[in-house]
């Protein structure tokens, strides 16, 4: 068995051990459950650090692959391996999870059993999306994703968490019916499900055909990313989510549309993604924009952040499709540090959530005369968020401002406004919640930094300030997919940029 296998078993076999030894509401089995749920998702995530040990940074092919007969009949395969785009994916699902599981360690305090078993189910799944090579063991691992989520969110979320978990579901799952359809004919036409035979053979389709299918998978990764105006399941998935779903949630569910643009609508579909980009722009500026002016007017903590996370992954989206190497790492790079930086706001929202019981902003003020240590770290994340030079955020951002500079003047003008709104929505909640006079009697209960939550903290802390400082590593390992994906697009696109930019849908 290969170490993606393994990558993707180990939190499964972890869900099958809770629920054969640990099921139960007495403490003892609570606490068996916790600890096989973090043991399995540590041992996880040091096998992905070897996984980027073991990984040959000097060429764009696949890795670690493994190839197996699934279900012939059907041409489907089992079929899995990794790329420089893929790897920091698994890496950022296999830092998470353990954080995930610390950061619920005394917040759920009942069915504890299955709700370790829900997370465990969800990495596997997580990682089974960026390991699949066949279309359509990545379709089963894209929707299997929705099963743990929804549980989540519909069974230890907020008040509303029914309609949230309903309507999460119901538009993710209306969303991939196109990609369905899209997956069987590409499937028809070349007989093969394979990922890297279909970027070989689907750029041949003709560009009106190219068009259909792009559009069929834009919607299901749009969603998933998501873009404005499909982002709406968002908010209220997150503000009904417990703290723990709602770190997975920004953090990995979202970049599976991001990866799902950069595999296949990308590689297999360059003439329509090229004649698309400006209709992206569109959406993802409206959404950076828009969607930061929204977070100006919220008052509950979560889905402020949760509009930030619609904003940070217009430019996303941007940096994709700006079709240069600057552009696209800048992407990634922001993928990565969203994740990051998005799962530490919501533990941050937690921290406070936990002792006081609400996220509105309004009942909070002054704890940085309480909380120092909580009041340092969420400055760090805020300015992380706000794209701050010294932290993961810059990276990103910058990058992906200077490819669509290259690309077009006019949008990267209208996404670097929307870099103001959200330092200005970023700060104004930080200044409402640490600074002002501590004069409400419950606030003066409140107590710092708990270990449990240090530890939380701690390894997302060293990732945003080392991320900022010396991020070559990560494009070291990215950048030789990255510009073979580029080539890919230049060899097979009809025309020039401009001319095919020109075609509105």
């Amino acid at each position: 068995m290969g170490i993606l296998s393994t990558l993707i078993i180990l939190p499964l076999a972890a869900a099958v051990l809770i629920f054969l030894m640990a099921r139960g509401e007495t403490e003892a089995r609570q606490r068996l459950a916790r600890t096989i749920a973090l043991a399995a998702s540590l041992i996880t995530f040091a096998l992905s650090i070897k996984l980027w040990l073991d990984f040959d940074a000097t060429t764009a092919e696949f890795q670690f692959v493994e190839k197996h007969e699934w279900l012939p009949a059907l041409n489907i395969q089992y079929y899995l391996g990794l790329d420089g785009i893929s790897l920091f994916m698994v890496l950022l699902t296999t830092l998470l999870q353990p954080i995930c599981i610390l950061a619920s360690w005394h917040a759920i305090e009942k069915r504890v059993a299955e709700f370790m078993i829900a997370f465990s189910l969800l990495e596997s799944m997580v990682i089974g999306v960026f390991c699949a090579l066949d279309a359509m063991l990545f379709y089963v691992f894209f929707e299997a994703v929705l099963i743990p989520m929804y549980l989540i969110i519909g069974i230890w979320g907020g008040q509303n968490r029914i309609y949230a978990a309903f309507k999460f579901f119901l538009y993710t799952l209306a969303g991939s019916f196109l990609f369905l359809v899209a997956l069987l004919y590409l499937y028809f036409q070349f007989g093969t499900f394979e990922i890297p035979m279909l970027m070989q053979q689907a750029p041949s389709l003709a560009l009106e055909t190219q068009k259909l299918l792009w559009l069929g998978m834009f919607i299901a990764f749009a969603v998933k990313v998501p873009m404005w105006p499909v982002h709406t399941w968002l908010p209220d998935a997150h503000v009904q989510a417990p703290t723990a779903g709602s770190v997975i949630l920004a953090g990995i569910l979202l970049k599976m549309g991001g990866y799902g643009f950069l595999r296949f609508s990308l590689p297999m579909l360059p003439d329509a993604s090229v004649a698309y980009a400006e209709f992206v722009y569109i959406l993802s500026v409206i959404a950076v924009i828009y969607t930061s002016l929204v977070a100006l007017r919220q008052e509950d903590m979560k889905k402020l952040i949760a509009y930030s996370s619609v904003a940070h992954m217009g430019f996303v989206t941007l940096g994709l499709f700006a079709f240069n190497q600057q552009g696209v790492e800048g992407g990634i790079i922001q993928m990565i540090s969203h994740g990051v930086v998005s799962g530490a706001l919501f533990l941050c929202v937690g921290v406070v959530y936990d002792r006081l019981h609400t996220r509105e902003i309004a009942r909070y003020g002054g704890l940085v005369q309480i909380m120092p240590r909580y009041a340092l770290l969420f400055m760090l994340f805020t300015m992380a968020s706000v794209g701050l030079p010294a932290t993961s955020g810059f990276v990103g951002e910058f990058l992906v401002l200077v490819g669509m500079f290259q690309a077009n003047h006019v949008y990267a003008f209208l996404a670097a406004s929307g870099m103001v709104l959200g330092a200005a929505y970023a700060l104004w909640l930080y200044r409402r919640i640490i600074f002002g006079e501590l004069t409400k009697p419950d606030l003066k209960k409140m107590t710092d930094l708990t270990l449990t939550e240090k530890l939380s903290f701690a390894p997302l802390v060293a990732i945003v300030i080392w991320m900022g400082l010396y991020p070559k590593p990560y494009f070291d390992a990215m950048a030789p997919s990255v510009k073979h994906l580029l080539e890919h697009i230049d060899s097979h696109t009809i025309g020039n940029f401009n001319e095919l930019a020109e075609v509105q849908p």
